[in-house]
């Protein structure tokens, strides 16, 4: 439960066992491989080396490719996902090996272009439909569409909008004793088709006319025979268009069964790309490679077999202090307090050489869950959530430390809800007064939201004050450590003695501990001041942490508050179940509402819960600013690696 110490790595290998020594670090997995960009900057390092290469892009477009496949698997099989994925066991051996990454590439590769070849049918269809669309007005057109202009006629097709006069355009063209004839085609509701057939010499005329009249000519150069022609061809083309649609929608259904291979495929795609992006790291002069990163200090002795195994030379040394800001960060905790996780990756990572906050947040965390949720059906429901998804789907990473956590506070609010006798509110009690009116049936409580609602309070202020010293005291510690004695005795020793002379007034026993305190105070905040500086100093010592340690405190009423709105919102939806006096509509209001409540109250707590840590807690003596430390490793989505 610590921060793992890491040590900065070294390592020269010859150039042509770069791939195995990469390949045999993924499966290591503990190394952390780092950018050069510094020592390229040096033009020591940069006139000597240069940065590796490697096919990552190629890597990334073979992702693409099976990510795609997997897309329309689950489009196009009968093959579902489910709400979480579930991780197939598969041997190291199996995951890396070649036959089977070549079979599912070829699968890969047969449902892409059964794809491609879907996509081009389905282009085509929206071209014969179109067209069909374009020739549909025509169809009643006894007229071949390919028919050419003779030496002294010619035939044009043109449209008109809705709203045009034929009559009078044909009237028109016979009244200019033109040599031309105006034939109505067909008309819909915003144009009206036409074919124009004219001597030669009257063309330009006959033009002129129409296109004041708003005639615009139509060609249709690839079609021959008539237009109810043209449309009978394109319906059979549609026809057999729509039966190859068909039978590759039918080819990709039946690819079901890959599934399994493509998503092994696709990790350790993803394997092979994070191996290339590092490969990138390394540098090089073509006769050996070198690269600096980082591993922990108790992963070093397996290192160090790898690394002599493959004859390199290699070296490690612990970061001095001014590279403590580029060490990166890797946290060691145990089953209690890994879920908590989840709440430091959210803030932030602690800096290196620091202290890991998730021990020390864990129990406050919990158990100010289970103070806000308080209820035993809630709860019951979490550990139930939690257990079913860690065993049965296994999940990694954050989903984990989620569901971890779920269950972690699942616990701590079935214990309060069985403290404070709740059950879906008052679930149980409401159930028995409809069943039988008389009844004063109600679950044992220490106390309840509505009728302690002060002594929570006041409870919950209490710890909330135990957190806020609690974080006091780290930071004693922490700069007791580091040689900062007097700045703890007049920062956290001063208001420690000032709230033990409180107390001691308060109850009457003895103000000189008051006094006391207050003079450290004076003496305190202003003794590294000078001259006018020591009055101000101490004024806005004593207002800032009047007012700070007050404002943090009544923060924790929110305990309380969440306690009693959860409580509250559940006891009135079973009220209004309750009220028709009926079992069966009873439970429908009564879980509806439940329902309801428990997801906001789910993410309510959360949220507040989180607050108290980050705001309240933290800013008492964490040190954040840390990176992760992302070592070179198989991570997967889709399986579980069992190692041989």
């Amino acid at each position: 439960m610590a921060i793992v110490k890491m040590k900065k790595l070294r390592v020269v290998a010859m150039a042509a066992e770069r791939d195995g020594l990469l390949r045999a670090l993924l499966r290591l997995g503990c190394v952390e491989i780092s950018e050069p960009d510094g020592l390229l900057n040096d033009p020591a390092w940069s006139t000597l080396l240069r940065r590796g290469t490697s096919p990552l892009m190629d890597a990334k477009g073979a992702i693409a490719d099976v990510t795609t496949a997997l897309n329309a698997i689950r489009k196009y099989a009968a093959v579902k996902d489910g709400l979480f994925i579930q991780r197939r066991p598969i041997k190291e051996s199996e995951f890396l090996s070649s036959d089977s990454a070549e079979q599912a590439k070829a699968s890969c590769e047969m449902i892409n272009g059964l794809l491609t070849e879907l996509a081009e049918l389905q282009s085509r269809k929206g071209r014969l439909t179109a067209r069909a669309a374009a020739l549909t007005p025509w169809k009643d057109l006894d007229f071949p569409l390919e028919t050419p202009d003779t030496v002294h006629a010619v035939f044009r097709l043109g449209v008109c909008p809705a709203a045009t006069d034929v009559g009078a355009l044909r009237a028109e063209l016979s009244g200019g004793k033109m040599a031309a004839e105006l034939y109505p085609a067909g008309a819909d509701k915003t144009q009206k088709y036409l074919l124009l057939v004219c001597h030669r010499a009257d063309e330009e005329a006959a033009m002129e006319i129409l296109h004041r009249a708003g005639f615009s000519v139509v060609t249709f150069s690839d079609c021959t025979g008539t237009p109810a022609e043209n449309l009978a061809r394109l319906e059979k083309s549609a026809a057999e268009n729509e039966a190859g649609q068909k039978r590759v929608t039918e080819a990709l259904s039946a690819c079901g069964g890959a599934r399994d291979a493509l998503r092994t495929y696709a990790d350790r795609l993803n394997a092979e790309a994070a191996e290339d992006a590092d490969a990138q790291r390394l540098l090089t002069d073509g006769t050996i490679v070198f690269f600096e990163g980082w591993v922990p200090a108790e992963a070093e002795k397996k290192l160090a077999a790898l690394l002599e195994k493959r004859d390199c030379a290699w070296e490690t040394a612990e970061p001095s202090k001014e590279e403590y800001p580029d060490v990166p960060v890797q946290l060691k905790n145990n089953w209690l307090t890994r879920p908590l996780n989840m709440v430091t990756d959210m803030y932030s990572l602690p800096a290196y050489g620091s202290l890991d906050p998730n021990p020390l947040m864990t129990p406050f965390f919990i158990l100010f869950y289970g103070i806000m949720m308080a209820d035993m059906g809630y709860g019951t429901l979490m550990m139930l959530a939690s257990v079913v998804v860690l065993k049965k789907y296994r999940p990694k990473g954050g989903m984990a430390h989620f569901f971890g956590l779920m269950g972690l506070c699942g616990i701590s609010t079935f214990i309060m809800g069985l403290i404070t006798g709740g059950f879906f509110g008052d679930f149980l009690p409401q159930l028995m007064g409809i069943i039988n009116p008389g009844t004063t049936f109600a679950l044992p409580a220490l106390f309840t939201p509505l009728d302690d609602t002060l002594m929570i309070l006041i409870g919950a202020m209490c710890l909330g004050f135990i957190q806020i010293n609690t974080g006091m005291a780290i930071s004693f510690y922490k700069k007791l450590k580091r040689g900062q004695i007097m700045d703890a005795v007049w920062e956290e020793g001063t208001w420690w003695v000032m709230f033990a002379g409180l107390a001691l007034s308060i109850l009457g026993v003895t103000r000189i501990v008051l006094i006391v305190g207050g003079v450290m105070v004076m003496v305190g905040s202003g003794w590294n001041a000078k001259g006018f500086g020591k009055v101000t100093a101490v004024i806005g010592s004593l207002y800032n942490h009047v007012t700070g340690y007050f404002g943090d405190i009544l923060s924790y009423s929110r305990l309380m508050a969440l306690m009693l709105a959860g409580s509250v919102i559940a006891q009135v939806f079973n009220t209004l179940g309750a009220i028709p006096g009926n079992v069966v509509i009873f439970f429908i209001i009564s879980m509806a509402g439940n329902a309801l409540n428990f997801a906001l109250n789910l993410l309510g707590c959360f949220v507040h819960d989180l607050r108290l840590q980050c705001l309240e807690y933290f800013n008492k003596f964490y040190e954040d600013g840390g990176r992760r430390f992302r070592p070179l490793e198989i991570k997967t989505k889709y399986v579980d690696i069992v190692k041989e």
